[in-house]
This record gives C-alpha cells, sequence and structure tokens, in this order.
C-alpha cells in the first residue's frame, strides 16, 4: 500500500504541474455554480428551498463527462511512452500500479468536491436545511466517482490512444448511466429488474434521496473493484 500511495502522490503532483487539472477544476466549479445559483428555473433562489439537490443534479452529470478526461491518459500514457516497462521494473507490483493511480484520480476528485463545500455552508444560512440529506448526497457522488474513475482507468488500460480511452470510458458509462436505466424502465420481469439493478443512476439516486441502502454501496464498490481488477489484468497482458 505505501508503493501505491508513492504512485498516487506522484500523479496527483503531475495533474497539478499541467494546465489541465485547473482548467478541470475550475470549469467543474464554474459549471455547477452557475446552475446551483443562476440558471433559471432551478437554481437555489428560484426553487425557493434550502438544499443541496439542485447541485447533486448536475454535479453528477459533469462528473460523467470530467472524471474520462482526468483518467484517460492515467495507463494509455505509460503505455504509448514506454514508461509502463520502466515503472514495472521497480520494486511494485502490477496491482500496487493501478490502485496508486486509481488513488490519484480519486483525490483529484475529492480535492474538486472540496471546494465545492462553500455552496454547503452558504445554502445551510439559507433556510431550515436539511444536513443529513446533503452528506448522503456528497456521499454518492464519491462512490459515484470511484466507479467511475475504474471504469476510465479499465478504457485506460487497453489503448495507448488517450482519445479512444476517453470515448471508451464515456461509451461504458453511457451504458450503466442511461442505457441500462431506459432498459430496465422498458422492460418488465426479471429482465427488467435485472437492467434496473445494472443501472448506475438508480443507485445515485437512491442515496442522493438521503437513503443509504447496503445494496447501493455494494453497488458502487463491486463496480469499482471489478474496474480496478479488470485494469491490473490488462496491464499484467502488456507483453
Amino acid at each position: 500500500m505505501n508503493q501505491s500511495w508513492v504512485i498516487a502522490k506522484k500523479e496527483l503532483a503531475s495533474f497539478f504541474n499541467s494546465l489541465i487539472a485547473y482548467i478541470l477544476l475550475i470549469a467543474f466549479l464554474l459549471f455547477t455554480g452557475i446552475f446551483t445559483w443562476i440558471y433559471g428555473g432551478g437554481d437555489v433562489f428560484f426553487r425557493k428551498q434550502a438544499d443541496m439537490q439542485v447541485f447533486f443534479n448536475f454535479a453528477n452529470i459533469i462528473l460523467f463527462f470530467f472524471i474520462p478526461a482526468i483518467t484517460m491518459r492515467l495507463l494509455s500514457e505509460e503505455k504509448r511512452s514506454g514508461t509502463m516497462e520502466l515503472l514495472l521494473t521497480k520494486n511494485v507490483t502490477d496491482r500496487q500500479v493501478v490502485v496508486g493511480k486509481f488513488l490519484a484520480a480519486f483525490l483529484m476528485v475529492c480535492i474538486t468536491l472540496l471546494f465545492t463545500l462553500v455552496y454547503y455552508f452558504s445554502i445551510s444560512r439559507l433556510g431550515n436545511f436539511d444536513h443529513g440529506a446533503s452528506i448522503t448526497g456528497y456521499l454518492g457522488l464519491l462512490l459515484m466517482s470511484a466507479a467511475y474513475i475504474a471504469i476510465g482507468l479499465f478504457a485506460s488500460s487497453i489503448t495507448k490512444n488517450q482519445i479512444v480511452a476517453f470515448l471508451l470510458a464515456l461509451f461504458i458509462g453511457i451504458c450503466f448511466r442511461f442505457l441500462f436505466g431506459f432498459l430496465g424502465g422498458s422492460m418488465t420481469g426479471w429482465l427488467g429488474e435485472l437492467f434496473n439493478t445494472l443501472s448506475l443512476q438508480n443507485h445515485y439516486d437512491s442515496i442522493a434521496r438521503g437513503v443509504i441502502d447496503t445494496k447501493d454501496v455494494i453497488y458502487f464498490l463491486s463496480i469499482t473493484a471489478l474496474g480496478i481488477y479488470l485494469s491490473e489484468y490488462m496491464v499484467s497482458k502488456r507483453s
């Protein structure tokens, strides 16, 4: 785990040594800020409700695009430049490399969400505020982000092209976020239940409403673990 943490710190530093992290961070805060405070018809002041629901509704959409942009280079760039072999000649395992990359992206998301706490403290002063629902909303964003990061890592592990990795992560994300939910709502019986169970959006919505169900947590952790495992497998087949 210590080796993974070293890789995570190095990768996180590389994010902030380039403009990518700052551009994505500013873009995320800009869009969530506009939709939370300004955008007519859905913002806090129009709804006249002191809650974070507007922020959570838009944040999870923006993270859907934000996270593949973070993960697309994590493993694909290593493979393209040939530094993956050099990295793995050191005293690290495939799993430590993948976990380290995962932690770096997850910490990047955590830092981004940390800046949005200003929305939390501001809105909480506007009226009767449900702190519990807001805390579970943030938990839902973190669990969903972990799943997206694992999907993005897997996409990045099977190609040397960052753009292909980005598009592949989006495609897989679309399946989990939109397609499975649509099929689940269109079908009946056990097949409909299966697709509803696979729908990432259904599980996120449940947590965002303030309900922490064990099956939702297990779902996100399972997607995360599967993505990390498949990424490790693909890295191990580098030869």
